[in-house]
């Protein structure tokens, strides 16, 4: 693993994200490694000759000083990066940055496939409305280890249960959907105790990652080769589909809010988890709704 450190202007990136004023990646590149990572395209931005995977560059940036200016504002943390990859531990730059924002009245969300969060819990709970996901799609350690670098699933779930307990808005991220492979209704029965929502996500193959997938699936699952080559090679939806009104079936009997592109709703504690269908969601969802969908949430 190659790790360097670099000095850049700022931390606070303006977003395209529909509900998020801003996106803030402390580090550029991830040692989580996932074999479907959709930000290894930021690998041409840098000057790394290593893998997507093998490099992580740290970021280091001026104090924020006037973090008032954020009020209100949204923040999403780990949008192509996982701010809690294992070189935090070191490096402590998510930790710094939420330091230097505490207080300010900026509402933040955190994706992650670590439990080293549970580190800045205490610090966490202090936003307002802060909201932690973590990436869930199998309960099958050897599928994830095929995937991804990141901590077990076990792991994930204690740690998404220690928050839920501590009363921070828990969100199971079930992405990306293997079709034929990940049991979405599983993972929805193991988490829906300790978790305020359940994203769900199709898996988008594009870019140099549609190959290393397509080829692991025939060389694993080669039964499954007609299923895939209809979903990604003649643009077939029918899987998703099918899918959908399944979930929508799964949910009315389990009292579950099933939605589809909507972020404006949050189950309480000890409520059923709201469930979300972001399905192709880049395609539907117009960035137009970006500030009807912030000032819903701020009025919740």
């Amino acid at each position: 693993m190659t790790i360097k450190e670099i000095d850049v202007k700022s931390v606070m990136t303006k977003s395209n994200l529909p509900v998020s004023d801003f996106s803030v990646n402390p580090y550029v590149g991830c040692a989580h490694a996932c074999k479907y990572c959709y930000a290894s395209f930021m690998k041409r931005f840098t000057d790394h000759p290593e893998p997507w995977g093998d490099f992580v560059d740290v970021k280091h940036w001026p104090a924020i000083t006037k973090a008032s200016k954020y009020a209100g504002k949204e923040a999403f943390l780990g949008s192509v990066t996982d701010c809690y990859q294992p070189c935090e531990a070191k490096y402590k730059r998510t930790r710094a940055l939420l330091e230097q924002l505490q207080g300010s009245g900026i509402h933040i969300s955190i994706a992650t496939k670590s439990d080293l969060v549970l580190r800045d819990l205490d610090l966490i709970r202090t936003f307002p409305g802060a909201r932690v996901s973590w990436s869930i799609n199998t309960l099958d350690e050897d599928f994830r280890r095929e995937m991804d670098r990141g901590v077990s699933i076990e792991r994930r779930l204690e740690a998404m249960r220690q928050f839920y307990e501590a009363g921070v808005q828990t969100t199971c991220f079930i992405s990306p959907i293997f079709p034929g492979i990940t049991d979405v209704d599983a993972i929805i029965e193991r988490a829906k105790g300790q978790c305020n929502l359940v994203w769900l996500e199709n898996l988008n193959l594009r870019g140099d990652y549609r190959a290393r997938i397509l080829n692991w699936v025939h060389e694993h699952r080669p039964e499954l080769d007609g299923l895939y080559r209809d979903i990604y090679g003649r643009k077939d939806r029918t899987y998703w589909s099918e899918l959908d009104a399944d979930m929508r079936h799964y949910c009315a009997a389990q009292g579950m809010s099933y939605v589809r592109n909507d972020d404006t709703l949050r189950a309480r504690h000890g409520e059923p988890p709201v469930v979300v269908n972001y399905f192709y969601h880049e395609e539907i969802i117009p960035s137009s709704r970006k500030e009807q969908l912030r000032q819903t949430r701020l009025c919740c």
